[in-house]
């Protein structure tokens, strides 16, 4: 069965073919590292075109579909949303019944994302397997509905590290291994991995075109265009200024964007346009002159109130199915009333406002940056208030602030209803965020922990309820004479797929709930909770709470209220409603798992916990 073509390594051109299955007595086979069968004719080319055109007849997949694949490149400048753009037209794409997915190409030689300054690049995205990755594959996620993983990422350095080190196994038997074309076969190996199953693939390439280190992403995009020219396209985002002096949109950045791809002998089938406003018919006409493609084909990404509005807004400009079309494939009646539905609630301006705070650990600049730093929680968030009709308004506290200015800065909690301790790690601000946490106790304010909040959560109560004064996590201080806060031991550790970094607990874990509590009752209500009282939530974490202080901690009225299935660690606490309206802090993180259309329970019921709170209290 007949699944691609190429030159192989001791063929002439057009005379080594790689198939799966096929018997005949004119081939000599051998099996490949990729697990495939490469076979070498050893017959003239005339015969060779004769027993091509027959297997062409068998019933075999040379007669089937093959994978379509869209390219997703960005010009002109970054953060102009492509991730944002391929997750858009992957929903107009998956609402006409299509088997979508998606795999996002970086250009760092990190690993994976996991030890990158999320001011810097973002808010590091856990996925199920694990994987810590890129803040696009949250966004593929949370406008997909469905999960990612490690074959949906890949960085230059995981590309260049796994040829290097098959280099040094000797894998390549003396042969000489250059950059191309063996990086761009490696690159195409991957996008066919990810894209088993399904219909359709979308890959973003990170960066910009015209930067030397991504090149060998639009090198695997030109092979593949090569192979498959029926079922590949391109679209490539770039931006349109707007100067203020003459309010006009400006194409010509557009054009030497283009002109890059050109050069890597890539023609657009697409263009998608980011500006302020839609793009003018004059701009389009000027486009698709220069770019040499339709006005048709190039599409409007305007500023929009939500980037849930985008899928809506490609729709309208019949992106999907113009796409379809040059894939060779059939459009269908897209099924978008659900989304519709969000987005039309989104624009409702009677919603309630209702103000939390969170307690931040990353924000260097303006406290806009919390919605990439913690872009994750940020969405959760804003799609449980969404779901019980609030609009959130932030109040970002800087952990380092309240950390030096204890008094003086808690007074700006006055408005908040409720309080949010986030990922972290590290000493940065810690005393700041214990401190909040502590006010958020004392003054009956709507509490939530996830990950380093819990172990933070756990410090509080063990220093100003359980009377252990000089409590601290091991984190931060590996000499208190109370560590409530410990590392994992290596038996609790997840094998990751990087044996460089150190070992964390990360991904998907089960966890046993206690029957009547405020988490178990959350999860029940809302359909999650199984009949023996186990969740899954995904997680990101190096230490626990100590197992030696618990005792201590739930005779002080802590409730430990969830436990891992396997090893047992603490994963929940909180306190009994008699004491508090709503404090609860948990190791797993639900903002990970959220969706716009089905908001994960926790948030929902904290939001509104903290809806019934009254503003104003008193430290």
């Amino acid at each position: 069965m007949l699944t691609n073509y190429t030159t192989g390594p001791n063929c002439s051109p057009n005379t080594s073919i790689l198939i799966e299955h096929y018997n005949t007595n004119q081939l000599q086979k051998r099996k490949s590292a990729s697990q495939k069968w490469e076979l070498n004719f050893i017959t003239p080319w005339p015969e060779i075109k004769t027993l091509f055109f027959s297997l062409a007849k068998l019933k075999s997949p040379l007669n089937k579909k093959f994978m379509k694949y869209i390219f997703v490149s960005g010009g002109v400048l970054s953060g102009l949303g492509k991730g944002v753009t391929a997750a858009s037209l992957g929903v107009t794409l998956k609402a006409r019944g299509y088997k979508v997915t998606n795999i996002k190409f970086e250009n760092y030689l990190n690993l994976d994302a996991g030890n990158i300054n999320p001011n810097e690049h973002g808010d590091v995205f856990l996925c199920e397997d694990g994987t810590e990755a890129d803040l696009d594959l949250g966004t593929y996620e949370r406008f997909l509905g469905q999960k990612v993983g490690l074959k949906n990422y890949a960085t230059v350095g995981q590309i260049y590290s796994q040829m290097i080190a098959a280099v040094a196994a000797q894998k390549y038997r003396g042969t000489t291994v250059d950059a191309i074309p063996f990086i761009p076969e490696d690159i195409v190996r991957r996008i066919k991995v990810a894209a088993k199953g399904y219909d359709i693939i979308l890959i973003e390439l990170g960066g910009c075109a015209g930067e030397y280190q991504n090149v060998i992403y639009y090198e695997a995009n030109r092979i593949l265009k090569l192979r498959q020219p029926n079922d590949v396209i391109h679209v490539h985002v770039t931006y349109f200024p707007c100067p203020s002096h003459i309010n006009e949109l400006k194409s010509k950045p557009t054009q030497l964007s283009v002109k890059n791809l050109h050069a890597m002998g890539i023609q657009p089938d697409f263009i998608v346009g980011r500006a302020s406003m839609e793009i003018d018919a004059k701009r389009k006409e000027k486009v698709a002159y220069y770019c040499n493609l339709s006005q048709e084909d190039i599409i409007s990404n305007p500023d929009l109130a939500s980037i849930y509005h985008l899928p809506l807004v490609f729709e309208k400009q019949q992106f999907a199915s113009r796409a379809l079309a040059k894939l060779g494939l059939p459009n269908k009646t897209a099924d978008l009333a659900a989304w519709s539905s969000m987005v039309a609630a989104m624009e409702q301006k009677q919603r309630l406002e209702l103000h939390l705070g969170l307690v931040a650990q990353y924000v260097f600049g303006s406290a806009n940056d919390v919605k990439e730093t913690y872009a994750s929680l940020v969405e959760a968030l804003n799609h449980a208030a969404l779901k019980i009709g609030y609009k959130l308004c932030w109040q970002i506290i800087k952990a380092e602030e309240i950390a030096k200015q204890k008094e003086t800065a808690l007074t700006k909690l006055a408005s908040v209803t409720g309080i949010i301790a986030p990922i972290g790690w590290g000493a940065k601000g810690v005393e700041g965020t214990i401190a909040t946490i502590k006010y958020a106790r004392e003054n009956k304010i709507p509490f939530l922990g996830l990950g380093y909040g819990m172990h933070l959560a756990i410090v509080e109560y063990a220093r100003h309820v359980a009377g252990l004064s000089q409590a601290h996590t091991s984190e931060v201080d590996p000499h208190t004479p109370h560590p409530v806060i410990i590392p994992l031991t290596m038996a609790e550790k997840d094998e990751f797929v990087n044996p460089n970094y150190l070992h964390w607990r990360l991904g998907a874990h089960q966890i046993k709930l206690s029957a009547n509590s405020l988490i178990a009752n959350i999860y029940h209500r809302h359909h999650e909770l199984s009949e023996q009282l186990i969740i899954s939530e995904r997680h990101r974490h190096r230490f626990k709470p100590n197992p030696d202080y618990l005792p201590q901690l739930t005779q002080a009225g802590l409730v430990i209220s969830g436990r891992d299935t396997q090893a047992g660690i603490a994963e929940v606490v909180e306190l009994p409603p008699t004491q508090h309206p709503f404090f609860l802090a948990m190791q797993g993180h639900p903002e990970y798992k959220t969706h716009p259309l089905h908001p994960r329970p926790l948030f929902i019921e904290f939001l509104r916990a903290a809806a019934l709170i009254t503003p104003n209290h008193q430290a």
